[in-house]
This record gives C-alpha cells, sequence and structure tokens, in this order.
C-alpha cells in the first residue's frame, strides 16, 4: 500500500456505489410521480440539482447529512409568496411521508428518509424562462434569481481538463469538510476545488497535496477552523517528508490521519 493507492481507494468508496444508487433512484422516481398526482397541473416542472447530480454527494455512510436537492417549479399565477410555497411543500409530504422526519429548514422542506435526505426547494419562473427560488431569510426581497445546474458543466469541464481528479478531489475535501465539523458549504468548497489551479498534477496524491498546500483561512474564521487547516498542512508535509525518505508505509499512516477509512 502506499499514499497514492490509499487514497485513489477512498475516494473511489466516497463514490455512491450501486446499490445506494439504485435506492436514492427509486425514491426520485416516487417522489416524481406523487408530486405530479398531488400537484397535478400546478407544478411547470421539477427535477434534481445540486451534487448528487454532479455525481460528488457523499454514501450516507461517510456523511449522514447527504442529500438530494430537488427543485419544484410552481406555476404561481396568483403570486403567491416564498413561505406559502412552502407550506404546499409541506402539505405535500406531510401526506405521503408521515412517518418520516420532515421539518422547514429555509428556504427548503427536509424530508429524511432511510437511506436518503431530499431537499425540496420551491421555486417559479419568470416570463423569459428565468428560475427564481426563496431568498436567505437574512435578505431583504422574498425571491433570488437562480441557475440551478449551471455549475455541472463547469465541474465536468474541469474534471476533463485534469485527468478525472477533480470529482474524486471533491469527495475527499468534502469527507475532510465534515470529519471536520462542516466549517464550509458543500458548495463553496466544490467551487473553491474548480476555481483553482493544478499545476504538473497527475494523479490524486498530486491534487491532494496541492489542494491543501492552498487551503487558506481568514480573520472571520473561528480558531477551531484554523487549527484543523493547519493540523492538516502539518500532516501533508509530514506524508511528503516520510515519501522522500523512502519510508511508504509510514507515509500511509500519516495521510490516514487527515484521511481514515469510513
Amino acid at each position: 500500500m502506499s499514499v497514492q493507492s490509499h487514497l485513489s481507494s477512498l475516494s473511489s468508496a466516497l463514490n455512491l456505489q450501486q446499490e445506494e444508487k439504485d435506492k436514492v433512484s427509486k425514491s426520485v422516481d416516487t417522489l416524481s410521480s406523487r408530486l405530479n398526482t398531488y400537484f397535478s397541473r400546478d407544478l411547470d416542472g421539477h427535477f434534481k440539482f445540486g451534487s448528487y447530480t454532479r455525481r460528488t454527494v457523499l454514501p450516507r455512510k461517510a456523511d449522514e447529512n447527504s442529500d438530494v436537492d430537488y427543485m419544484v417549479v410552481f406555476k404561481n399565477p396568483y403570486e403567491y409568496k416564498p413561505q406559502t410555497l412552502l407550506n404546499h411543500l409541506k402539505a405535500f409530504v406531510n401526506k405521503y411521508y408521515y412517518s418520516s422526519e420532515i421539518y422547514q429548514s429555509h428556504p427548503t422542506i427536509v424530508l429524511e428518509l432511510n437511506h436518503i435526505k431530499f431537499e425540496l426547494v420551491p421555486a417559479k419562473k419568470d416570463f423569459l424562462g428565468n428560475l427564481y427560488i426563496p431568498s436567505p431569510s437574512s435578505s431583504y426581497t422574498e425571491w433570488m434569481i437562480t441557475q440551478p445546474n449551471t455549475f455541472n458543466s463547469k465541474l465536468s469541464d474541469a474534471n476533463a481538463t485534469y485527468h478525472n481528479q477533480i470529482k474524486p478531489l471533491v469527495r475527499l475535501l468534502k469527507y475532510w469538510n465534515r470529519l471536520n465539523g462542516s466549517h464550509r458549504t458543500p458548495y463553496l468548497l466544490e467551487k473553491w476545488v474548480v476555481d483553482n489551479y493544478y499545476w504538473n498534477c497527475i494523479n490524486i496524491k498530486e491534487f491532494v497535496y496541492s489542494t491543501f498546500e492552498k487551503l487558506d483561512y481568514d480573520y472571520t474564521d473561528s480558531q477551531n477552523y484554523k487549527d484543523k487547516v493547519n493540523r492538516a498542512k502539518r500532516i501533508i508535509a509530514k506524508t511528503k517528508e516520510l515519501e522522500r525518505d523512502n519510508l511508504p508505509i509510514s507515509a500511509e499512516n500519516e495521510i490516514k490521519k487527515l484521511f481514515p477509512n469510513f
């Protein structure tokens, strides 16, 4: 074994396996059918978006908060406010999923099943076809424009450019983030990875080294997060030193402090 083999094996394990994919796919199909039945002609469409569609979502075993983002687009001819549409979604899930955990986490309705969590996001369209979702509760506007799947192509392009290592790298970094308190939101973490440059990186080990050497914080971050980042940098530096000293087993044991098996 080696650092490379451990990171490669772990990044593969952090990809959804077929059994979990099948369960999620079945749940998505059921959700879709029930939405059509319940809302009939009141919807302008509904679809998956987010990390599940980008294949960067973590398995529940690695992150119990892994979810499927699902947008429900209402025709909304009476210009209902966001909370009214959230109430409609909550009534829907209460009817079909009454034995599951259901709660509002603005601006979504969260539906927790045994094997997956859905975050249902109400949306509306304007006459130009632009999509709007509820603004954060801290915002002064009720609706904000969104392009839910635009980032997918950017990530796919980066993945193709960098030897198909960006998606495995994203999963590893999200796993580290989860193990260390989920300080960064998953989307912003993915965006940060994609926006970076990776000169002369070929394999996943080199991408991980490069990423943690770039990882930083600012004065607004908590001391706890700063400590976690500094610890990660020390582990990376020590791992590289052990490799230079031709101690592959020790190097692998060192990197496992950062990326343990799950």
